[in-house]
């Protein structure tokens, strides 16, 4: 049921899913198990996966077409090439859409649908899913009081066997870009980049304030790592985006003790560890962006924030992995 605004009366809400390959049929999953929210449909090219996946979470699958008259929300996770033509087709539906990071291959694509979706009404929220990782949660909350010198980011992994042409500025480094905007509130006046090959690509952003974002991800690592370390003024802030973990290490004030007659000097490092509320940040994602659309507010991460992303990422990418040399494993 709907109002005369377009949106819903009742406490639920239609959703489903265009590509349910592993990233979407994740979101089928959270969707049929968010309260107040029915998985009515998936689709993808691939007819069985689509059939697979829904049976799975008790959806139908259906065609592109058939979703998008069925649907309230739906969540776009087919390849990034394809985001442009399908989260048009939702907008022109109505249908609000959560489209996975990169948010497209094209920035005047993006700026378009950006317009199309404020024109119509329909709410475009942007997959940049750590903004959900309860630890990011504690750290952005914390960072507003901080004079933040330094955000340093490793994102490194071994190569995975999903499919996919993107390289690991846009498979992983967009993740961190996003945070590291969202971070730190100023211009990006110098970018270094190097890379070797798609899999391998470090970065370092000079602010406008002095602050240096320092980048790297990788897909040539045998151990998987998801770490942020903030240098600040005040403190030093580690986060381990995998253990949902986070430690801020302050000094505490100098000293001199005298013991057995002997003055020594001692200065002590305090650590802090602020409760984290562990959570899937997929869910807290989903669970934001269906209340975005069913309220007609601002999601969290907007259509302007993967815009930014994305120009971020050409930038480097244009820079680290022109000509660069092909490794070989």
């Amino acid at each position: 049921m709907t109002n005369t605004n377009g949106r819903r009366t009742d406490t639920a809400v239609d959703a489903g899913v265009i590509g349910v390959g592993a990233m979407g049929a994740n979101h089928a999953r959270v969707y049929s198990e968010l309260q107040g929210v029915e998985l009515v449909g998936v689709a993808d090219a691939d007819g069985e996966q689509a059939e697979s996946v829904g049976d799975e979470y008790g959806a139908r699958a259906m065609s592109r077409a058939d979703l998008l008259s069925a649907v309230e929300v739906v969540s776009i996770a087919v390849p990034t090439e394809l985001h442009y033509e399908v989260a048009r087709e939702a907008i022109e539906a109505g249908v609000d859409c959560l489209v996975e990071k990169p948010f497209v291959d094209d920035y005047e694509r993006g700026e378009e649908l950006a317009a199309r979706a404020e024109a119509a009404g329909v709410t475009l929220q942007v997959g940049h899913i750590e903004r959900f990782n309860p630890a990011v949660r504690v750290v952005t909350d914390l960072a507003p009081e901080l004079d933040i010198i330094s955000v340093d980011v490793r994102r490194l992994g071994p190569p995975v066997d999903r499919g996919g042409s993107d390289s690991v500025v846009f498979d992983l480094m967009v993740h961190d870009l996003d945070l590291l905007l969202s971070l730190v509130d100023a211009d990006i006046e110098e970018i270094i980049a190097n890379g070797r090959d798609k899999r391998h690509v470090s970065a370092q952003l000079t602010f406008s304030d002095g602050a240096i974002g320092d980048l790297t991800a990788s897909r040539l690592t045998q151990q998987k790592v998801r770490r942020l370390s903030i240098t600040a003024m005040e403190c030093q802030v580690n986060v381990d985006f995998i253990d949902q973990s986070v430690e801020i290490h302050r000094q505490s004030m100098p000293e001199y003790v005298e013991q057995d007659g002997d003055v020594r000097y001692r200065q002590e490092s305090v650590i802090e560890r602020p409760m984290v509320q562990n959570g899937e940040p997929l869910k807290a994602e989903l669970e934001s962006f269906v209340t975005a659309a069913h309220n007609g507010s601002e999601p969290e991460v907007t259509a302007a924030d993967g815009l930014r992303v994305l120009e971020l990422a050409e930038r480097i990418e244009q820079e680290a992995l022109t000509e660069s040399p092909e490794v070989s494993l």
